[in-house]
């Protein structure tokens, strides 16, 4: 089932067109990345659904109901620009943001509690928000966006801030909402981040979607059939003698031995490459090079980009 369904939702600010033709489909319990570069259309689409924004056409749905003003309730949104008041006491804010999402005081305390003592920030309950760093408010405002257990949850760069061991502590948190039903949208610039946690993606660029899927199949489809050998010769000849079919990228020494970067056509078995390494020369390694989500990023918004400027649609 899908949690949130978007169709052909267009927005226009004076002279910026900031939102073309968008289509998305989220599924219910998903990991969901919203990707592109700075002004793309990523933040102007979080508004919209969380209705501080309103589309100039097109139509959301959010469990399969038109988006209204009710639905605010199941959306927890953790803004890029944090908002917590910085003379207010941690905990009595806390408390504050929890009771407008719904819960009594009795709740919100008790909830609140649990969370503060998981994510090691307890003792700052009667500290005023700005002696806290940068990390600890992100995590009082991580916990209050999460606390009235929505089930659309938008977290706009989650990690920033963070140490690496307090954002791997976040990751374990957001894949364990989703494990428990959650739908999570995730905007980011952090492409690690993206493969590590994401099920789809969808990169906008210029207002449009330019790129959307599983992100498993996007990598698949952005094979480029190279191979990386590292071997130690048996002969001299070896590397002079390389088959012409298989077109070698790159040379270079290894602390080990010699490594080579070679493209196969994709008719080629790769069985024939490895069996003619291993008639010639030891073999340390031999795997695939698949490219990474931010080598699919860059070079998916720069073809767009440059289709754009030459008047391709």
């Amino acid at each position: 089932m899908d949690l949130l369904v978007a169709q052909q939702i267009n927005k226009k600010f004076e002279n910026h067109q900031a939102l073309t033709d968008i289509n998305l489909t989220i599924p219910e319990g998903s990991i969901y990345g919203l990707l592109g570069p700075n002004g793309a259309g990523k933040t102007t689409f979080i508004r919209i659904i969380n209705q501080i924004l309103g589309q100039d056409s097109g139509s959301i749905y959010i469990g399969g109901e038109l988006l209204h003003p009710k639905h605010i309730k199941m959306i927890g949104y953790l803004p890029e620009e944090r908002g917590l008041y910085k003379k207010m006491k941690v905990g009595e804010q806390a408390i504050y943001l929890a009771m407008l999402k719904g819960l009594s005081r009795s709740e919100a305390f008790q909830q609140l509690k649990h969370w503060f003592e998981k994510f090691e920030i307890g003792n700052w309950w009667d500290r005023k928000v700005e002696e806290l760093s940068k990390g600890m408010q992100q995590k009082v405002q991580f916990i209050v966006t999460i606390l009235h257990k929505p089930k659309l949850l938008i977290f706009d760069e989650p990690f920033s801030g963070f140490d690496p061991i307090n954002a791997n502590l976040l990751k374990s948190e957001i894949i364990n909402l989703r494990d428990k039903g959650a739908t999570i949208i995730f905007s980011t610039h952090n492409m690690s981040s993206v493969e590590e946690i994401c099920d789809r993606i969808a990169l906008i660029n210029q207002s449009k979607v330019i790129l959307e899927g599983k992100v498993a199949e996007i990598k698949n489809n952005h094979r480029t059939n190279l191979y990386q050998i590292e071997y130690q010769p048996e002969s001299l000849s070896f590397d002079s003698s390389f088959p012409n079919k298989f077109q070698v990228i790159e040379r270079k020494e290894t602390l080990m031995g010699k490594q080579l970067t070679v493209r196969i056509e994709k008719e080629q078995n790769t069985t024939e490459l490895l069996e003619y390494v291993m008639n010639h020369a030891r073999l340390l390694q031999f795997q695939e090079v698949v490219p990474s989500m931010n080598d699919i990023f860059i070079k998916t918004v720069n073809n767009s980009s440059n289709n754009t400027k030459n008047g391709q649609n």
